[in-house]
């Protein structure tokens, strides 16, 4: 983005970020209620619970077109969950979005209960066999399970952007979504992409010290693998003039409609032309050693780095605010690197794997001691030193400004 020069911007804000957000929720910003859904499991669309906190705010570029869901007690597993995110694109994204959001755990939760033995899950299965699911390899993964699961879920993927195109109420040809998804059960993460939200995971390594596992690949035409079943199928793979860095799917004998992501749901102009909705299916055995999942849009991974973002959400006070503070630095982060853009979308769950608060004040101080500098991975640098009351200022729209440092180096390359 030029040449290499490094500003410092300080937000000022009132005490915590935490502190000041969950003061406003008590104040009627209540979080909606939970619903029934499929199999007994619980649903939410924002909120928090014991484990859970999930939040999104629209941007400046018109309706939020992101959308988000957790489903406790998956299956009617107690402690098993089902975490998305999905990030619309085109005239009626938020449409497909929200259908996505609805329709796709259902879809799963069906499909894997009506492929169980006398309707009983995975674990079910495995316990009245007498094994312990998912440790038949070296990586400690049961490739037989895992291959059911993977299956399960492309068979929902599939089904559910074929029902975008058989007769909704809307027209899904030149809009579409992105899904980054995660099951857990006990120890076992499948986590399921499809284009470019994201999803990471916090652990801890030497010395006690977090670090961020990135849990998906961004699907996107910069990708070989991607760029080649496109061009195969007959699309074609190109970045605009004003936007050299960002190579988009084109159709091929249209300037439309400019995808940024190979995958995706709907998007049905661009489906025989190498547009894909089948998820990229993986899994992870979780260890006492794992604190956190992050699930989030790209309004978040546009701006902050996965360092960052562990950093952010292992440094709140009350878990339950942890998916608001981070969609506020990221915010302030759009600010600050691209002052003359519109703020994109934002959509976060956060998914704690331990009820007990996680980072210590003394693992907190071992980050700092070590002077991690954050501008080293590629995005700016945050500074969790000065957190306390520096004034009383509001940002646009009311929205309280939270006070930190971001040091940003200018020689970085501007991210698609």
């Amino acid at each position: 983005m030029g040449a290499c020069c490094t500003t410092h911007i300080k937000y000022q804000g009132r005490h915590h970020a935490e502190d000041d957000l969950a003061e406003k929720e008590g104040k009627g910003h209540q979080q909606a209620l939970p619903t029934p859904g499929h199999n007994g499991a619980i649903v939410r669309l924002q909120g928090s619970s014991s484990f859970i906190s999930m939040y999104t705010r629209k941007g400046k570029k018109g309706i939020n077109q992101d959308a988000m869901t957790v489903w406790e007690n998956f299956m009617g597993e107690k402690n098993s969950f089902f975490c998305g995110v999905f990030d619309g694109h085109g005239p009626l994204g938020h449409k497909v979005s929200r259908h996505v959001r609805d329709t796709l755990p259902f879809k799963l939760s069906s499909i894997i209960k009506t492929s169980q033995p006398n309707g009983c899950t995975e674990n079910d299965a495995a316990a009245s066999a007498g094994q312990s699911y998912g440790k038949n390899d070296s990586n400690g993964v049961n490739k037989d399970k895992f291959s059911s699961w993977e299956a399960s879920l492309i068979r929902a993927f599939k089904e559910s952007d074929e029902e975008l195109n058989s007769g909704l109420s809307f027209n899904s040809y030149n809009s579409g979504s992105t899904a980054v998804t995660i099951v857990k059960q006990d120890e076992h993460l499948i986590i399921s992409n499809l284009g470019d939200s994201r999803a990471i995971l916090c652990t801890r390594g030497n010395k006690n010290r977090l670090i961020p596992i990135q849990l998906t690949v961004d699907l996107k035409p910069r990708l070989p693998d991607e760029a080649e079943r496109i061009e195969k199928c007959g699309g074609r793979v190109f970045a605009m003039d004003e936007e050299p860095h960002v190579l988009r799917v084109w159709a091929p004998d249209q300037g439309s409609p400019g995808l940024a992501m190979t995958r995706a749901f709907g998007d049905f102009c661009l489906k025989d032309y190498g547009l894909s909705s089948i998820p990229e299916v993986s899994y992870r055995r979780l260890t006492n050693n794992d604190e956190f999942v992050v699930l989030a849009t790209d309004g978040v991974w546009d701006v902050l780095t996965n360092k960052e973002v562990i950093t952010i959400v292992a440094s709140v006070k009350k878990q339950s605010t942890a998916a608001k503070v981070l969609v506020y630095y990221a915010v302030q982060a759009w600010k600050c690197r691209y002052p003359g853009s519109q703020v994109d979308d934002c959509a976060v769950i956060c998914l704690f794997l331990k009820e007990q608060p996680l980072v210590s004040k003394s693992l907190y101080d071992q980050d700092h001691d070590h002077d991690f500098d954050m501008s080293k991975c590629g995005g700016s640098q945050l500074d969790f030193a000065d957190s306390n009351i520096c004034g009383d200022k509001k940002a646009e729209e009311g929205e309280t400004v939270i006070n930190c440092d971001f040091t940003m180096d200018k020689s970085i390359e501007q991210r698609d």
